[in-house]
């Protein structure tokens, strides 16, 4: 039997595979950069070796340096988790190699599965090998790997060669392999896709459909088990075609069969991912079973029962981003102050409080989990869930999932993988809350008379006044001290000390939770607010079309004879950053001249660095 295993990943999922080990007396060994030495999988596993380096390049796709580090700790066995090297036969031979146990399928299998490409020809589909505007728009994809990373959909022909260019370099970065291919694109497609188990005794359990098509720069945001919707027929045929291709490779362990429904009903053959999803997590929620527990006992040699356990309720997952939906995805980072969900829902992260989040690895901060009887109960009910969290730190794509969670669109189970493409402006609209800043100025002033400070002034009948930006809107706000404690026009104070106030507003009391990090950081129950001077130094105003780097990363490109003196029209791409494992395109703000261009390929950029000016027409 297993007695310790090393997982050859880092984040949510080395910590979620941790969580199993301990209750099944198994002990764990981490790995990690030193971006993540201390990291919330180094700190929770019972042993950790360091792998030197930041990037995926230097640690986590070393497989020689990782099967190094599982014989030096002691391990047994290597779970590879996903994403990096979980789909790499090479490294799956080289752990089988030094005499450990190897917790997935076999090499043979993943290689004739792993690869995009050799997959379709195992199943009869052969990729565009010369495309014409006849083939328009295509899809270039990664060969290996997954997440929506090296992927390109491309609309006119002109466009193909950068953006192949683009897709191998991004593949590069995030797999060590850098071959892309060619398919048709389909319009208007859901994605759908069925999990399957295998064991060494010829038994397979097809465990029902997932929808995925709820998906940004083709990575999943909102995943459900069953898929809804489905023509029991076509349900039923999925799960034959990802049970025959299981077995046409003698498939071990877990893996995801993948589909494209088409707007006619016809299922179309993406991939066979062989390893752990991450939107696993839904499938475990209606079968009452724990996938990772399964994936040991496979790998013990242990059979499977002859069926599967049937599925019961409906189950949604949100995966949470630190990322600005509204300005093309932006990743964001900082120190994550705060996290925490309402109990009744599963929260599966890498992070706890007051960890950083860093430039090098994926921005996904956690992943919610809600299980009800009905489809609708499980929606409303991770809804509220996620409305009610905690998340203090860079700005998240809450307010998208929650919208997204309570569009009719979605709820009435009729979206496909353009739904974002379609919705997405007024998704990420949030109508902030008018009293949040007063809420947070009544707390800072409380706590600041707490410890010495004060707002009492020599003449009474002139109010207190704050100013907070929340977003792009910036707004003042006055109070008074008064005999009867605090006051302000139109509100009622009820309560108010450093953490919570309590106003009451045309008869209703309305409770806010606020919470204060450093100078001008401030969170007033899902509002984020920044404390404001409330005379603005007016040196530190920037110039008209000034372009600042949205996150610390580095220049990959600059566009072709680009040159100060250029006129570049709005939206015109100007340069790429990389980040986080994807590339970042930066864009002219407005239309006019270009007076500035601070950045060169190969530089480190930091936060907020000027990379250009543009000045307006």
């Amino acid at each position: 039997m297993i007695a310790t295993v090393l997982v050859a990943n880092r984040g949510e999922i080395a910590c979620r595979i941790f969580r199993t080990c301990r209750e099944l007396g198994i002990r764990t060994v981490a790995v990690h950069s030193d971006a993540d030495e201390n990291a919330l999988h180094a700190r929770v596993a019972d042993a950790t070796v360091r792998l030197p380096g930041s990037t995926p390049m230097e640690t986590y796709l070393r497989g020689e340096l990782i099967v190094k580090a599982a014989v030096a700790a002691g391990a047994d066995a290597v779970h590879p988790g996903y994403g990096f090297l979980s789909e790499n036969a090479d490294f799956a031979r080289a752990v089988q190699a030094a005499g450990l146990v190897w917790i997935g399928p076999p090499p043979e299998a993943i290689e004739a599965m792993a690869s995009k490409t050799r997959a379709k020809q195992l199943m009869g589909i052969a990729p565009l090998e010369h495309v014409t505007e006849a083939d328009l728009p295509v899809l270039v994809k990664a060969a290996a790997g997954g997440g929506g990373r090296g992927m390109r959909v491309v609309r006119q022909l002109a466009d193909l060669d950068a953006e192949l260019t683009a897709a191998r370099a991004e593949a590069m970065s995030a797999f060590g392999d850098g071959e892309v291919f060619v398919e048709p694109y389909v319009e208007g497609g859901r994605h759908v896709e069925v999990q399957i188990l295998a064991d060494t005794h010829d038994t397979v359990w097809s465990l029902g459909t997932r929808d995925c098509s709820l998906q940004r720069r083709h990575q999943k945001v909102i995943e459900e088990s069953p898929a809804p919707g489905l023509p029991d027929q076509l349900a039923q045929e999925l799960e034959e075609l990802a049970v025959r291709a299981a077995r046409a490779v003698a498939y071990e362990g877990a893996g995801t069969v993948e589909f494209l429904i088409s707007p006619d009903g016809k299922a179309h053959f993406l991939e066979m991912n062989t390893r752990l999803q991450v939107e696993h997590p839904v499938t475990e929620a209606v079968f009452g079973i724990d996938l990772v527990a399964l994936q040991l006992r496979i790998a013990e040699g242990e059979p499977l029962e002859t069926e599967p356990p049937s599925p019961h309720g409906h189950a949604v997952e949100a995966r949470l981003y630190a990322e600005d939906p509204a300005t093309d995805w932006t990743p964001q980072t900082g120190t994550l102050h705060r996290i925490a969900v309402p109990n009744g829902v599963r929260l599966d992260t890498g992070y706890t409080d007051g960890d950083d989040i860093g430039v090098h690895y994926d921005p996904m901060l956690a992943k919610v989990v809600a299980h009800a009887l009905t489809r609708a109960e499980a929606l409303r009910k991770l809804a509220g869930a996620l409305e009610q969290a905690t998340i203090h730190g860079p700005l998240t794509n809450r307010a998208l999932l929650v919208n997204s969670l309570r569009h009719k669109e979605f709820t009435t189970a009729h979206m496909d993988t353009g739904f974002y493409d379609r919705h997405l402006p007024e998704l990420t609209q949030q109508a902030p809350d008018p009293h949040a800043p007063l809420a947070a100025a009544l707390a800072d002033t409380h706590g600041r008379s707490r410890f010495g400070g004060g707002a009492w002034r020599n003449v009474p009948s002139q109010p207190q006044v704050k100013r907070y930006a929340m977003g792009d809107t910036e707004c003042e706000v006055q109070y008074r001290h008064t005999r009867e404690g605090l006051t302000a026009d139109g509100v009622r104070v009820i309560h108010a000390d450093a953490g919570r106030v309590v106003l009451e507003v045309d008869g209703v009391q309305r409770k806010f939770e606020v919470a204060s990090y450093g100078d001008d950081q401030v969170y007033v129950n899902a509002t984020t607010l920044t404390a404001l001077p409330r005379f603005p130094d007016p040196a530190a105003q920037l110039a008209p079309g000034s372009l600042l780097a949205p996150m610390p990363g580095t220049v990959v490109r600059v566009a072709e004879g680009l040159a100060v003196g250029a006129q570049v029209a709005a939206g015109e791409p100007l340069l790429w950053l990389e980040a986080m494992k994807m590339e970042h395109k930066i864009t002219a703000p407005v239309a006019g001249k270009l007076t500035a261009l601070n950045a060169v390929p190969g530089q480190q950029v930091q936060l907020a660095s000027l990379l250009a000016v543009v000045q307006p027409t």
